[in-house]
């Protein structure tokens, strides 16, 4: 594509971005302009057209690098959750750390999610994956997976270990995550409305003292022996 073709601009609405004209710097800013049309339009309004002239790149060259829409969720959604997703992997990875750090440490990092722009993801596929199923695969492929699959494995292991009691590993993670879950949408969903909103730090916090009492086997003596 030409330059001129390039610097045609789209007859949409909505103020276009100032160009940058270096080429590696394009994609990074055509996932932000559609991260930030997603929020505010929804999927399903917002056109690639829209996108390009947000970013300020010819529609052209906007499929260059993003042949669909779903290939540009998919680019948003590893964006945004990249830098959680290695700090939550560097949390877990380590199978020989002991479950009663591992869970505090997890939590606590979810508690910090909140504070990211993930949450307005997590509303948008909400309101629009019935619609859009592609929306909640492209999720559960880049985030949700990676996300039960590391805490998943760090119970398999507590539990070969014998620090956790028996049950199903994936359901426990399910149990571990679900209240942090919950008073994040919570937070995203009622922040317009006068509700009083769940302080996500000390549910984290609370929330771990009650899962580890429940999940931890008490050490034997000889167990605690050997630990001290």
């Amino acid at each position: 594509m030409s330059e001129e073709a390039d610097n045609m601009p789209e007859q949409v609405s909505g103020p276009p971005r100032r160009r940058q004209r270096r080429k590696e710097a394009r994609p990074s800013e055509i996932v932000e302009a559609a991260l930030e049309l997603f929020a505010e339009r929804g999927f399903g309004a917002t056109r690639m057209e829209d996108v390009a002239r947000r970013a300020g790149v010819a529609k052209g060259t906007l499929f260059v690098y993003f042949p669909t829409k779903q290939d540009l969720f998919r680019a948003v959604a590893r964006t945004i959750t990249a830098g959680n997703l290695e700090r939550l992997q560097a949390i877990a990875s380590n199978l020989e750390r002991p479950i009663v750090e591992v869970i505090p440490a997890l939590l606590a990092h979810a508690a910090i999610i909140a504070e990211t722009r993930v949450p307005s993801l997590i509303r948008l596929l909400i309101s629009e994956s019935r619609l859009f199923p592609d929306l909640a695969r492209v999720w559960h492929d880049e985030v949700v997976s990676n996300v039960l699959g590391l805490l998943t494995s760090a119970i398999e292991r507590a539990q070969e270990r014998g620090e956790l009691h028996d049950g199903d590993p994936q359901l426990i993670a399910f149990s571990i995550i679900g209240p942090m879950f919950s008073g994040l949408i919570f937070r995203e969903v009622m922040s317009g409305v006068d509700a009083e909103l769940p302080d996500l730090q000390k549910l984290a916090a609370q929330h771990a003292q009650v899962i580890l009492r429940g999940l931890v086997k008490e050490a034997r003596p000889e167990e605690a022996q050997r630990r001290s």
